[in-house]
């Protein structure tokens, strides 16, 4: 079998074949050195190799491509790769131009996220970590930093990259990220299978609007919205997960520049959240700080501002080009470099870099090219895609078709046989790739295509054609939506509604069809359907993201009823009047007196499309909050809360942070749902339980997610589901100030809007 092997190992390989010693420092023969010592602690081997480094060479360290240092057999490493839904072409670290030439690739990530189904998003990382680890074992691979996932909350719909999020909800995003990252990470805290990268901190969700862009937008967030939505799914990332890496955002938050923030980077990140790990910046943001955002005078003041600050890995060249001067000038000292480049080597040492041949690592290094493609992964791109699946509409169930009842069907868009529309953004080359059509195609004998449109733009519409089709055949299902052209990195799309002659496309094609038509989605982030919605000559619609290298077959598999949808909506589906609120606005809260109707169903006030959490099934679920599982738990609740009351808004309420972590560990409880599947399928459901309050007054939310579980129920099949509550982090909310505090009053748990059922918690004080 023929590889490529990294330059490095190549040289290293050749030698030992040869009977000499590798240049090599770490590998068996060399002489010995503390930071080949695989027996001290990785932070005091990564001292003594820093401690070997000249100052020149500690400077070529500072940037994503680091050079070798052949004198102590240092080889050269690219730090940046890419993960989000599988290996990347974007980035320097990963090749695919030797034995592996594809990789596996998985659905968009809000698709993922619909199926609320947190081992599923475990297994997506994990399968991803597999790929990179085998990628590297066969020299096709320079690094094993992986800069994924994107954590950032889903906070306006008209965000170029919300569909590289798990969504708008904190609770949803904090889950998604913990299960991601120690899937990608793997199974041991001091052997990584890859590092992963938590990005974008903090409150980055604004590329391109109205001519306000990412890298020079001052993003004003209160205390209170940074404690409640931007921040929490990073502190999941670092504190449960465990992610090696978090990376600064271009945006400034309250006129300093993420990257150069050392309350965020070095308090907050290292000092309340524990990251043991490194800190890169988004790329070339370092540049920017001084060349778009002026904070500093000079490319000096700035490497030492954002170093100091707790900046480690500069993905662009810009440390690299003046940390020399910086040291000259005196605006660093050496030991802030070395501060830094402890954190970059530790993590290089966990990652088995100075642990000699790294196909002898005993976790990692048995994964080679069949581990790539496999059909374990195939199939689990499959199951991701088909899980996450959202039928909106089925009026008088019109879905799900029967095979042998279909004799031909007409499938119109621009959506339904292009690769592109399942792969989303930052994505490699795929195992295969199943468009609707051609997944379809294996189902029905007479299926008749028409694209309609040429994209997804739209400009114009072959609308003769397209209905022509639709009255020939028995069925018609459209494939309509978006795509890069609307919704990108660097592109924040200008309209909720279907782009160009989309709409009339529809109407025209319903209105000439023998049945009510069937309309699939294809989206990143959420669209403005109400005409279809209440359209009656549609009578079907279903959301599938962009689903991934096998979203066609995925989509062809729930139609025809081989799969029960079971996702549920990963953020609000805004009406077209939404785009009147400006993106420049951070308040997630809503503010009557000046007509501001709030973000996210947490704090909105106004019309949807579709809520958060919606998804229809196939089948008729029940579901119950069982009030026996709660008794008594109000008496100690009470009892247990011993701080002393503070007044705020009117309300009594106690200081989580006083409560202290032990005391918020003894707290928690267990609530019991009880679900019921009557049937006709069977099919897997998602749970969703919230909580609310007495009122939304003072900042808090109308309902707030405490967490999800799905469960597969066969038909006639009952379950009782727990879930594990904790008032310090489910009941609490923040105050103005960004204190965290647990009302003095009622709390009420509900499961889902429309099955509520109200269980108080009273702890007011007597």
């Amino acid at each position: 079998m023929v590889v490529l092997m990294a330059t490095t190992i190549l040289a290293l390989l050749c030698m030992a074949a040869a009977g000499g010693t590798p240049p090599f420092s770490c590998w068996p023969g060399a002489p010995y050195v503390r930071f080949c010592d695989q027996r001290l602690p990785v932070e005091q081997r990564a001292a003594d190799l820093v401690a070997r480094l000249t100052l020149a060479e500690k400077v070529s360290q500072l940037g994503d491509v680091a050079a070798a240092v052949p004198r102590l057999g240092v080889p050269a490493y690219k730090w940046w790769s890419e993960g989000l839904h599988g290996l990347s072409m974007w980035g320097k670290g990963m090749h695919f131009t030797g034995a592996v030439k594809q990789v596996t690739s998985f659905p968009q990530v809000l698709l993922t996220t619909a199926s609320f189904d947190e081992k599923i998003w475990y297994f997506t990382g994990q399968a991803i970590g597999v790929e990179a680890r085998a990628l590297y074992n066969i020299g096709q691979a320079e690094g094993l930093t992986i800069w994924s996932p994107n954590v950032n909350i889903y906070r306006d719909p008209r965000w170029g990259r919300g569909h590289e999020t798990p969504g708008e909800d904190p609770i949803t995003a904090s889950k998604y990220a913990v299960a991601f990252v120690r899937g990608l990470q793997g199974p041991s805290p001091t052997t990584l299978q890859t590092s992963a990268c938590c990005k974008h901190a903090t409150a980055y969700d604004l590329d391109d609007w109205r001519g306000t862009v990412r890298y020079n937008f001052n993003a004003r967030v209160s205390p209170q919205d940074l404690a409640d939505t931007f921040n929490p799914p990073f502190r999941s990332c670092v504190g449960e997960g465990q992610a090696s890496c978090v990376m600064c955002a271009y945006t400034s938050v309250n006129g300093v520049p993420a990257c150069a923030d050392y309350n965020l980077l070095t308090k907050t990140f290292r000092g309340e959240w524990g990251l043991k790990g490194y800190v890169a910046s988004d790329c070339d943001a370092i540049a920017l700080v001084h060349d778009g955002q002026h904070f500093r005078p000079t490319p000096e003041d700035t490497v030492a501002t954002t170093l100091k600050a707790g900046m480690d890995m500069d993905c662009g060249n810009y440390t690299q080009v003046h940390g020399m001067a910086a040291l000259r000038q005196g605006k660093m000292a050496e030991r802030d470099v070395d501060r830094t480049l402890v954190n970059l080597f530790s993590v290089r040492m966990r990652l088995g870099h100075f642990n000699g041949d790294p196909r002898s690592n005993p976790l990692y290094g048995h994964f080679g090219a069949n581990d790539v493609c496999s059909p374990a992964h195939k199939n689990l791109a499959l199951h991701a895609a088909e899980s996450g699946i959202v039928l909106l509409k089925n009026d008088a169930g019109i879905l799900p078709l029967r095979r042998w009842t279909v004799g031909s069907v007409a499938v119109i868009g621009p959506n339904a046989n292009d690769p592109g529309a399942l792969l989303g953004n930052y994505f490699g080359p795929p195992c295969e790739t199943i468009t609707p059509l051609r997944g379809l195609n294996g189902y029905v004998k007479d299926v008749r295509f028409e694209p309609g449109c040429i994209d997804t733009a739209c400009w114009s519409a072959a609308t003769g054609k397209a209905v022509a089709v639709a009255r020939s055949t028995d069925h018609v299902i459209l494939f309509m939506g978006t795509s890069h052209v609307q919704e990108e990195e660097g592109r924040d799309r200008t309209s909720l509604l279907l782009p160009g002659q989309q709409k009339s496309l529809i109407e025209a094609v319903a209105r000439a069809a023998k049945r009510p038509v069937i309309l699939v989605l294809l989206t990143g982030g959420p669209v403005d359907v109400t005409f279809a919605k209440f359209n009656p000559k549609i009578g079907a619609i279903v959301w599938a993201g962009y689903p991934g290298q096998a979203g066609g077959l995925a989509i062809a598999k729930v139609l025809f009823g081989e799969h029960n949808p079971s996702g549920r909506l990963p953020v609000t589906w805004y009406p077209e009047e939404y785009m009147r609120v400006p993106m420049t606005d951070m308040r997630m809260r809503a503010d009557p007196a000046t007509g501001y109707p709030g973000r996210s169903y947490r704090f909105y006030r106004g019309p949807v499309v579709y809520k958060f959490g919606y998804g229809l099934s196939y089948s008729r679920f029940s579901r119950r909050l069982a009030a026996s599982g709660l008794a008594g738990h109000q008496k100690s609740l009470l009892a247990s809360l011993t701080s002393t009351p503070a007044a705020d808004s009117g309300a009594s309420h106690y200081d989580v942070e006083e409560i202290g972590p032990e005391r918020c560990e003894q707290l928690k409880f267990p609530a019991v749902v009880e679900v019921e599947n009557h049937g006709p399928m069977d099919g897997k459901h998602s749970v969703l339980m919230f909580l609310r309050w007495p009122n939304a007054t003072g900042g808090r939310p109308a309902s707030q997610l405490v967490g999800f579980r799905s469960q597969h129920l066969e038909a006639g099949e009952k379950a009782s589901l727990t879930f594990d509550v904790s008032p310090c982090e489910h009941l609490s909310r923040a105050r103005e100030d960004g204190k965290m505090v647990i009302d003095g009053a009622s709390h009420f748990l509900f499961v889902d809007e429309d099955d509520e059922a109200e269980i108080s918690f009273d702890a007011r004080l007597n």
